[in-house]
């Protein structure tokens, strides 16, 4: 994760996903880049809409996000993520248009950081506890 007050992808790689001469540039607003898994990694468990790896992910960055009080993440990501954002319960809201970046439709999207959304992202997967608290986590390995 990145300020968008300095250095970041969308404003210095991809600036061709906003329309012309918009910025996302706010102390409250930071970038969120590498989101990645290993290829076939997980699925989603029975009666869940999001791997609980991925909705580990993207709960630690809304964590993150909330501790650093910010507003909104932004981030650059292909057609597929679309999908799988939004049945996590973590819809982006697209700015800009998509454009085709070498085989992918690629998409830049703001990001809300809110309690709201890590439940969401919660009941999505299954996760019951913070996922940057290592109490949690301790907690979660001993039982």
């Amino acid at each position: 994760m990145l300020p968008t007050t300095g250095p970041n992808m969308l404003r210095d790689v991809f600036p061709m996903l906003l329309e012309d001469g918009n910025v996302v540039e706010s102390a409250n607003i930071w970038e969120v880049s590498r989101f990645a898994l290993a290829k076939g990694a997980e699925l989603p468990s029975a009666g869940k809409r999001l791997s609980y790896v991925t909705g580990e992910l993207l709960a630690g960055i809304v964590e993150v996000g909330l501790t650093a009080g910010l507003t909104e993440v932004v981030a650059v990501f292909d057609a597929r993520m679309v999908r799988i954002l939004r049945s996590g319960g973590y819809p982006a809201e697209i700015i800009g248009g998509p454009q085709r970046i070498g085989t992918c439709m690629t998409y830049a999207g703001l990001f809300e950081i809110s309690e709201e959304k890590l439940q969401d992202i919660h009941r999505a997967c299954g996760i019951k506890h913070s996922v940057l608290d290592p109490q949690s986590a301790k907690r979660l390995i001993v039982a």
